[in-house]
Order: C-alpha cells, then structure tokens, then sequence
C-alpha cells in the first residue's frame, strides 16, 4: 500500500473537508463524472462530511452502465452462437439485456469467457482457428488503447478469426450533452483522471468557457477527491472558469501522445447511443472503414437489432445528475443487484450499486 495510505489519511483529508467548509459561502452542485469515484465518494462517506451547501450528483463516466441494451442484446445474439467463443471483462457478464445476461448465455451452453485485457482474446483466437472470437470492446477513453491495439496485433498476426463489438463512448461530449440542457443543474465538473491520463485535458476548456464552468481533473482516493472539491469550490466562489489539475501526479494538460495516435489510426468519432439517456452526436469511437474486417457487428448481422428500456428504471437521470438512486420507486425492490433492472445498479462502478451496497437508504421490501 506504499504510495497509497497517504491519499487515505484521515487527518490530510479532514483538513482539505476543513478548508472546503471554510471557503463556501453559497450552495453549489458538483458532478463527479466517473462512476470510479462515485463509488470511492459514497464507500469513504465523503458527500456526508461535506458542508451541506455543497451537493454532489453523479455522472455518466460507468462504461458498464452507459452500453446501450440494444447493444447488450447483440452480445447476447453473437454469444450464443455456437460458432462464437465470446469473450469480455467479468463486470459485463450480469448487465441485463432485455431477456437475459450472458451468464445466462453461458449457462445455456454459449461459449462466453471472461478475459482480463482483449490482447488475451487474440491469444485465444490463435489457439481456436476454427472459432469465431469476440471481444467486447466497451469503455471510455481509457480502455481505447488496449482494444486498438488488439485489433492492430490481430491484423499484423493475420488473426482472421477476430473481431471486435464496439461500444467505446467519450466524456467531452457527454458532458456538453448535460451542461446543454435546459435541466441542467451542474455548476462545477470533477474530471475523470484515468480518462485525463490518457487523452489530457486540451479538450475541456472550451467546454468550461462556453458553459462558464469550473472543472478539475480529480483522482480517485479520498484525498484526491476532496483536493479536486476543494479546487472547484474555490473556483465558483472566486468566480474563476478554469480547468485545473488536481491530479498532477497522473495527468499532464496534453495527456499520452502515443496513444491518442494509435486510437486515431483505428477509431473514428461517430454518433452513439447512451443507456438510459439517448444520442449523443460524435460522442462515441467506432472502427475505421479500413478496419471493418474486424467490426463484429457487420461480421454477425446484428445491426438490426433495437431494444426497449424498462419503463421502471431512471438510470437515464441518474446519469445526468438530475435524479440520486433513491429517487427510483424500483430501488432496492424490483431492482436488485441480484434482479437488476438496469446497469447502475450491477455494475460495479454504478451509482445504484454504491447506494444499494453501502446502505444509504432503507430498501422496500416487495409486496410491502
């Protein structure tokens, strides 16, 4: 735990929470945008020890939670597939689709295994030649390298066999989504680090400037999380519009150059549909023309495919910070981690998740 227990001390942390209660004069609401640290908030008890002027909700930044259910259901087509071994990270294997999940899949037979980086699932297309193998190739900004570079190693290794079912989603847009709306509450952003590490934060100033909202790029243990609060805090209260590193030892302004290269040799923006919150223009990464041979949705037909949410769930509010998970009648009742309705509450970077697993309010029995 070296170089970890000091961005948990209680003392640092307090004098931070200290510091932000001497500063705010005003009620201000903050958006976390990372599920990351929605769960690292609501574990360490931070929104509680916050002065009450100062309201946190919760943004998109869940991978898991933001994959829209048609999508989900054209994995669970492709899974079940008896040519097919599909492969993705365990966090996806319970999110709901609109009649199973692909445990369920697996459970009937679908070949469906769990990997821990897509460069395994080209090993595992190499040592099956006479299997189709997929990678479910989801994620932010951050996991884009890893499922880039595993369509370039397929390519270069003359992996015929592989493909990728593409779900990547981008935060600047999502967020100009949100600060957009005539709903719109949010008046300072905590910024994703591990996305920031990744991409830099060359693109949120003028997002900050056109909408004249504070943003600090923030880590994600407790001390990170409080210095990013702070560092907001005190930009509303002086009346500042700036995008600040609170998260120095991570994130540089431009960010890796390597990698946001090699995104751009495979990915191209493209329009993407966001669980629970719709279309979002240019808010998503899709392959290349000239990668199309990987493109798992063209190789199975399954573009066809469209899909109804549960009329029950608002994980769509949830997400953009208008509504917190008690708000939902389906909470901790109809919804469960064990019976979900959507993805907030399986995944483990959702916000119902954090709030079902930590207790925050008291759940309704059923038929009660």
């Amino acid at each position: 735990m070296k170089y970890v227990t000091e961005y948990r001390d209680a003392k640092l942390v307090q004098g931070i929470l200290d510091e932000i209660r001497r500063v705010t004069t005003r009620h201000w609401v903050l958006m976390e945008i990372c599920g990351g640290q929605t769960h690292a908030i609501v574990r360490h008890g931070i929104d509680q020890l916050l002065p009450p002027e100062i309201e946190l909700v919760h943004g998109p930044g869940c991978t898991v939670c933001v994959t829209p259910l048609e999508l989900i259901d054209k994995a669970l087509a492709i899974a079940a597939r008896p040519e097919v071994i599909f492969t993705s990270y365990g966090d996806m294997l319970r999110v709901p689709g609109t009649n199973r999940d692909l445990f369920s899949v697996r459970a009937a037979g679908g070949d469906v295994r769990v990997v821990y980086s897509p460069l395994d699932a080209v090993k595992i297309a190499r040592q099956n030649p006479d299997k189709q193998v997929v990678f479910f190739a989801i994620g932010f900004e951050t996991t884009a390298p890893a499922n880039v570079m595993s369509v370039i190693q397929a390519q270069q290794l003359g992996v015929k066999n592989y493909s990728i079912l593409v779900s990547h989603v981008r935060v600047p847009p999502a967020m100009h989504a949100i600060l957009g709306s005539p709903q719109n509450r949010v008046q300072g952003f905590l910024l994703a680090g591990h996305v920031c590490a990744v991409m830099g934060y060359w693109e949120y100033p003028p997002l900050a400037n056109k909408y004249r909202v504070p943003m600090a790029v923030t880590g994600f243990e407790p001390l990170d999380i409080a210095q990013g609060i702070l560092t907001t805090v005190r930009a509303l209260e002086d009346g500042r519009v700036e995008v600040e590193n609170a998260y120095p030892r991570a994130v540089t302004f431009d960010g890796n150059q390597p990698a946001q290269k090699m995104i751009g040799t495979v990915f191209m923006e493209c329009d993407r549909k966001w669980r629970g919150i719709g279309a979002i223009p240019m808010s998503g990464w899709c392959l290349r023309p000239e990668f199309a041979a990987f493109n798992a949705e063209k190789r199975f037909d399954v573009g066809d495919i469209r899909s109804e949410e549960s009329p029950l769930c608002i994980a769509g509010q949830i997400l953009q910070g208008l509504k917190k998970p008690h708000d939902c009648s389906a909470f901790g009742g109809p919804c469960t981690p064990e019976h979900p309705l959507g993805a907030t509450m399986v995944s483990s970077e959702g916000a119902c998740a954090a709030y079902y697993k930590y207790g925050r309010v008291e759940f309704v029995t059923p038929g009660k």
